[in-house]
């Protein structure tokens, strides 16, 4: 059986996959009208993070961030406490290395492994099962979980050690989130010289500057399309984070204190809850 905590934009197109895939699903979301809308494709709609776990050979967390982590994991009614020894704990949301370290030494005096498993991929690919886990901890734990991960992904990379799936994570929102904010930069910068944006848009993203990322936000930049496929506030989360934990190994991220500056200043004019694209409103106001 198979426990999922954390039903938001990730969380829920993941449990969709492993019910599609015959897995028996416990669901729990702080909000339980979205757990409750898994239960017409099969899942149990549990009361609490620790009913969900019960029984659970593995557990699964989506969650926002580190305290909200912990809480579902270690609180007064946590999950940790429920699982059997050799069960398996998944935490596949952008958390810090320092909580995956601290959540791997509490499942370790009950007999439970714990991966860090965090995703890069948006709602969509959730919901195709077409993400992409960044793992980290052992490989006899990992080959163990792979059923479970293939239901919901399309490429599993195990990056090493404890922990090493979170830092790569938290790599990887870095340069998304500074790449976001000069885009932001740039679009607006294009629309007050006149030139055709469309045209522009185009040639960037066909030259060095195309990444993925700068063709599909551009393209949500363009159209004030905001719908969330990745809040805001979370990519700003990330970026604070990874200041954090790149200061640990004695790296200034400079470029991402100015994009944390972009923003703090959205989530001030009310984006934190839109896409992330939405950065480039308040540039545009300016």
């Amino acid at each position: 059986m198979i426990a999922v905590l954390g039903l938001g934009l990730m969380g829920s197109g993941m449990a969709r996959r492993l019910l599609g895939a015959g897995f028996p699903v416990a669901v729990y979301n702080r909000t339980r009208s979205k757990a409750e809308a898994l239960a017409a494709d099969g899942a149990r709609v549990a009361d609490s993070p620790r009913d969900a776990a019960s029984g659970a050979d593995v557990a699964i967390s989506m969650l926002a961030d580190d305290v909200a982590s912990r809480s579902t994991w270690l609180g007064d009614d946590g999950a940790l406490a429920a699982l059997k020894p050799g069960a398996i704990v998944i935490e596949s949301g952008t958390v810090s290395p320092e909580w995956i370290a601290e959540l791997s030494a509490a499942a370790a005096k009950q007999n439970v492994d714990v991966l860090d498993a965090p995703v890069t991929g948006s709602k969509s690919h959730a919901a195709a099962g077409e993400l992409n886990f960044l793992v980290g901890g052992s490989n006899e734990t990992l080959e163990k979980a792979r059923p479970v991960l293939a239901a919901m992904g399309k490429n599993v990379v195990h990056v090493g050690s404890s922990g090493s799936g979170a830092t790569l994570k938290l790599i990887n929102n870095f340069v998304c989130g500074v790449q976001a904010a000069s885009l932001a930069e740039a679009m607006v910068w294009i629309e007050r010289t006149g030139i055709d944006r469309d045209l522009a848009i185009q040639v960037l993203g066909n030259g060095a500057p195309g990444s993925p990322l700068f063709k599909t936000v551009s393209a949500r930049m363009a159209k004030h399309d905001y719908t969330p496929n990745f809040h805001l506030e979370l990519m700003r989360k990330d970026l604070d984070y990874s200041i954090n934990e790149a200061g640990r190994h004695g790296v200034e991220l400079t470029s991402a204190q100015m994009a944390l500056a972009a923003f703090d200043r959205a989530i001030e004019e009310g984006h934190g809850h839109d896409d992330f694209a939405s950065v480039v409103e308040p540039i545009r106001k300016g």
